[in-house]
């Protein structure tokens, strides 16, 4: 027998169910208006149930008679029909129950997922339901979703130049994103049954999105570079940062720091020690540059001092702290001493493969990337095959590293695909293994996305995406869209002025010109190093270029299949994903090329390539400029960590050089990271950290 559920549905929330409950309820209103044009009616008392009601509350809160059974952990929930009296009349109610305030919350999202059809990446995905009069839900349904399989789950917006630059918070607001976009972010982690949010890289602890994050009912946790929330780009000048020398400043600023916290913010504090801004604090302190041993101990004093720092205002606080980068080595070579109550955290490079060199643990945890800021990954498409994702975090599930996931998605937009991936993995832990997993992933994705009769040639089109780029190092290591215009810039310039008056800034506070008198490795001069450089990549990107052709040809051809309503989705995710970095394959050959023929003094030949090059940059921001369809408009106008309008820039002047060296260079000279991460942090205004 099947329960017609249609506008008419009335939903009883208890009046003293959680904001963030009630929130979620709100939003699965709102997907009923979607699908069905009309929105239920929430109440707050069962006398004001409909013959038919969906019945919200966490188990201990519902009547006995609704109490689902077989609830077992934190976050589980249940969805089940039940004939129940509810204000003195029998009505069928749906239950949607959790057995704490974020299971409920997943029920809810549950519901409108299974039942209604809401993606629910929709904001991201421009994916609308099917329009329909009713669902039908079967009358003895009853299902029970069990705890997570990783505890704490959750996204990191890091290098969120895309979206700060395209929706931008109120100076007033001091969110750098608008809190109307941060509510969406929250929304989507939620729906995948996130549960917790590091929310941007250089944020201090008060401000508005954080609170947002607790309202939403998230946990809120800090990223590596800023432990218990010390926003150390923003570090007074002319103030010590030396643990070594002036502790008691350190000190001073992290109780600042914890202080700055909502005291009823639900916090996982992380903890450790960087330098200023994402660098290694070793490269801040003379003391300890050069012996692990001392930097070790060092990290792992102001572990223990932070924890207590932390203890003192909230006494039952649990922790985490980051191997990022020298972590793990330190981890590695037993120089680091990590509480057993702190869970320990691995990291990825930003490809994907975990650093733990097989010495993950049960308990321990994972920090994964799906897009990265390096000057060589990927912060304007996917990079990341799901072959690598289900490998490694299959690998921590079966050795019971489920303490901990974080995904660093960046700016999400453009990478959909891969953290739906992770996230669905580490809600349910189904950790697929091998290739066949992997295709079946991409044609279930596909399906959702785009239709059935268009999912088998999208699947076989990503599988080839992701086997397209030209890869370097070990293990191999795919060049992200980051790689071509970094490397391209660098060698320009390089070639223009002998070395190029920009570097990757690193993320440091501090933006200065390269003074070095050698340029590339071990104090190769510009000339050496491009001689180099531009063999390495006519070679590596030449040979990549025919299989970025064949995926494009691909891609044209399965866009015929795609509904129509899923083209523009199509266009944004796919057509211009593979646009940006095949052309900028193609870019980067031909300025390498251009370099290797004016070396020779052929200039005939390097403008014809510079022109070639040229072309490639006008045909990405092409492509980028038709994903930029309805609430999308200007979403590229923040990019300055990729670059690919500065790259333009240089390229311009690049020709003019080669047409005359004495030309005047009105030089695009300093990193776009700079201007990128002022725009991140502007809304901030001077504001520095507290240390007194």
């Amino acid at each position: 027998m099947q329960i017609e559920v249609g506008p008419s549905v009335t939903v009883l929330l208890g009046a003293d169910e959680p904001g963030a409950v009630r929130l979620a309820v709100e939003d699965v209103v709102a997907d009923f208006g979607k699908v069905m044009g009309a929105k239920p009616k929430i109440v707050e008392r069962a006398e004001d149930a409909g013959p038919v009601t969906l019945v919200v509350g966490e188990r201990e809160k519902l009547p006995a008679d609704l109490q689902p059974a077989g609830l077992s952990g934190a976050e589980s929930f249940s969805i089940a029909v039940k004939q129940a009296e509810l204000g003195g009349r029998e009505r069928r109610a749906i239950v949607l129950s959790g057995a704490d305030m974020r299971g409920t919350i997943y029920a809810v999202y549950q519901f409108s997922q299974e039942f209604l059809g809401v993606d629910p990446m929709y904001y991201w995905t421009d994916h609308e339901p099917a329009r329909r009069a009713r669902v039908e839900v079967s009358a003895s349904l009853d299902e029970v979703f069990p705890a997570p399989v990783f505890k704490y789950r959750g996204f990191f917006l890091n290098d969120e130049d895309l979206l700060t630059g395209w929706a931008p918070g109120e100076k007033k607001d001091k969110t750098g994103i608008s809190l109307a976009v941060w509510n969406k972010v929250y929304e989507t982690i939620l729906r995948l049954k996130g549960n917790m949010v590091v929310p941007g890289t250089w944020i201090f602890p008060d401000d508005p999105q954080v609170k947002l994050a607790g309202e939403r009912g998230l946990i809120l946790n800090q990223h590596h570079a800023i432990p218990l929330g010390l926003n150390v780009a923003r570090w007074p000048k002319d103030v010590p940062y030396n643990y070594s020398t002036h502790p008691e400043i350190l000190e001073r600023a992290w109780k600042n720091a914890v202080a700055e916290y909502d005291p009823h913010q639900e916090i996982l504090w992380s903890v450790g020690l960087r330098g200023l801004s994402d660098v290694s604090y070793a490269s801040m302190d003379p003391s300890v540059r050069g012996n692990d041993a001392a930097l070790g101990r060092l990290i792992s004093k102001a572990i223990a001092d932070q924890m207590g720092i932390v203890r003192a205002a909230h006494p039952n606080a649990q922790f985490v702290t980051d191997l990022w980068q020298e972590g793990a080595r330190l981890m590695h070579e037993g120089y680091l001493k990590v509480p057993p109550e702190v869970t320990l955290v691995w990291a990825d490079a930003g490809y994907g493969y975990m650093l733990d060199g097989g010495q993950v643990a049960a308990g321990q945890g994972a920090y994964y990337h799906v897009a990265m800021m390096n000057g060589r990954a990927n912060q304007l498409s996917e990079m990341v095959p799901p072959e690598r994702i289900y490998s490694e975090m299959g690998r921590y599930i079966k050795g019971g590293a489920t303490g901990y996931f974080l995904v660093n998605t960046s700016d999400i937009r453009p990478v959909t695909m891969t953290t739906r991936a992770v996230m669905d993995i580490a809600w349910r832990g189904e950790a697929m293994k091998g290739e066949a997993d992997a295709d079946a992933y991409r044609r279930t994705w596909a399906a959702e996305e785009f239709g059935a009769k268009a999912a088998p040639a999208v699947a076989a089109m990503y599988k080839n995406y992701f086997q397209a780029p030209a890869q370097y190092g070990t293990p191999p290591l795919e060049y992200g869209d980051n790689l071509y215009h970094t490397e391209a810039r660098r060698m320009m310039l390089a070639y223009m002025i002998d070395f190029p008056l920009y570097s990757i800034a690193g993320q440091a506070p501090k933006w200065e010109v390269p003074r070095a008198a050698g340029f590339g490795p071990h104090g190769a001069t510009a000339a050496e190093w491009l001689k180099t450089e531009t063999a390495r990549e006519i070679q590596q990107c030449g040979d990549a270029q025919p299989r970025w052709d064949a995926v494009w040809q691909k891609a044209l051809a399965a866009e015929t299949l795609v509904e129509p309503s899923r083209r523009e989705f199509y266009q944004g995710a796919v057509l211009t994903m593979i646009q940006i970095n095949r052309e900028s394959n193609r870019m980067l050959v031909e300025v390498s090329r251009a370099i290797e023929d004016a070396s020779k003094g052929d200039m005939a030949a390097a403008k014809k390539d510079q022109a070639a090059a040229e072309s490639a940059l006008a045909v990405v921001r092409e492509a980028q400029a038709k994903a930029e369809y309805g609430k999308w408009k200007n979403w590229y106008r923040g990019d300055g960590l990729t670059g690919v309008y500065f790259t333009q820039q240089v390229s311009d002047a690049f020709g003019r050089y080669l047409d005359d060296p004495q030309v005047h260079l009105p030089a695009p000279v300093f990193s776009s990271e700079w201007d990128a991460y002022y725009h991140i942090m502007h809304y901030e205004g001077d504001r520095s950290a507290d240390v007194k």
